[in-house]
């Protein structure tokens, strides 16, 4: 009963990382230089998957333009979501492009490929529905599992005792029976989260827990696109060329002789560095990105097509793509408190996010935790605070 085949469930929107998602979902965000949903993509093809059927939803031409009709030689079947129905709703819109057995994985999450082979493996000695079990440090934060050897007794979405340790991975092997499944699910709400129909499933001993381990890492807010280019260049996860232990150099990028490059750090193609500056640790630079002269730059997830001018030190920041920053800007790092919605985080480490299309000019600061929207304007030696709306413009 082998598995030859993946949906992704890749057509939510992202809202708690707003402002970077305002024009694209979020699996199209960075880990590092590179999508999320490229290390998806890549996990399941290491791992055997040959066909691979993607759910996308909003902003759904991002992803299409970006991997187009195949990804490294693997065909690509997409089917649309065209209301954000919860994540079932969303595996629903799959059943008539796949066919017996198959693997479900949310596009958002950086995952190895031996999460997705030992799901596949469980699933095929028994036929039973496989989930993917990992230890891990905020229960709190991604919902618990209770196991009894390898079977699954409960999810609980909510946890309130901080002692659980297990999670839910969001790696499954299904056969069309879940279809079933989640035609007699309840809603919540109006939506159909796929956890409730595996509820349903737990409930009746039907899901067999996979106890697994290695590289697992999720974006909910900006700041943890940060933990997620460290972790991703802690791992090695990188395309370009390495020059040496931790430091990887597109061949099309330019570092002038002066500048410094401090491991780990990864420069994007067709890259600029200018002369004396200092880039890294954990920086990350997207394609066709220039660094000014004695700019200084550390933990640092800077996206395609980004303008760092002279000068400028930034810490803790995030951008999206097309942001111009002008000289002597200075984000100063975390930690912060971060508004998101309603909600004030306490002690994020952040400097700030600067969403797509943002121009500043010379010597502005951005405090920490400053959320700035997309195509907005900062005139020249402004200081920023908290939150930044899309297409406003700030002046002295």
């Amino acid at each position: 009963m082998s598995i030859d085949t993946a949906v992704v469930l890749a057509a939510g929107e992202g809202n708690r990382l707003h402002p970077l998602t305002r024009n694209r979902p979020k699996p199209m965000l960075p880990a590092a230089n590179r999508p999320i949903l490229e290390y998806v993509l890549d996990a399941l093809i290491d791992a055997g998957i040959s066909r691979l059927c993607l759910v996308v939803g909003y902003k759904r031409d991002r992803v299409q333009d970006h991997f187009g009709p195949s990804y490294r030689n693997v065909d690509i079947e997409y089917v649309a979501q065209e209301k954000q129905l919860g994540s079932g709703h969303a595996l629903q819109q799959a059943a008539s492009a796949v066919e017996g057995s198959f693997v479900v994985v949310n596009g958002d999450r950086v995952i190895e490929p031996r999460m997705v082979e030992a799901v596949i493996d469980a699933h095929t000695e028994d036929g039973s529905a496989a989930l993917a079990v990992l230890e891990h440090g905020d229960a709190r934060r991604y919902g618990a599992v209770e196991i009894e050897g390898d079977t699954i007794t409960a999810l609980v979405e909510k946890p309130e005792r901080e002692d659980y340790r297990l999670i839910n991975a969001g790696v499954y092997a299904f056969d069309r029976s879940v279809f079933d499944a989640l035609a007699t699910t309840a809603r919540e709400n109006g939506t159909l989260p796929l956890t409730s129909a595996v509820e349903d499933l737990v409930e009746e001993r039907r899901v067999r827990g996979v106890r697994t381990d290695g590289l697992w890492v999720d974006a909910t807010y900006p700041w943890d696109l940060l933990t997620v280019a460290r972790e991703v260049l802690r791992h090695g996860l990188v395309e370009e060329p390495t020059t040496g232990s931790g430091v990887w150099v597109a061949n099309s990028a330019t570092v002038d002789r002066t500048a410094r490059l401090q491991t780990p750090v990864v420069i994007g193609p067709d890259c600029e560095v200018g002369a004396g500056a200092v880039v890294g640790p954990n920086v990350a630079l997207g394609r066709n990105t220039t660094v000014g002269a004695n700019a200084t730059l550390e933990d640092c997830v800077l996206d395609t097509d980004t303008r760092v001018g002279p000068g400028s030190v930034l810490l803790d920041c995030v951008t999206g793509q097309d942001v111009h920053l002008g000289p002597g800007t200075v984000v100063p790092g975390g930690p912060a408190d971060v508004q998101v919605g309603d909600a004030v985080h306490r002690g994020e480490r952040l400097g700030a996010v600067l969403a797509d299309r943002v121009r500043t000019g010379g010597a502005v600061t951005c405090e920490p935790g400053t959320l700035v929207g997309t195509s907005a304007r900062l005139g020249t030696g402004v200081v920023v605070d908290g939150t930044v709306r899309a297409d406003s413009e700030v002046v002295r």
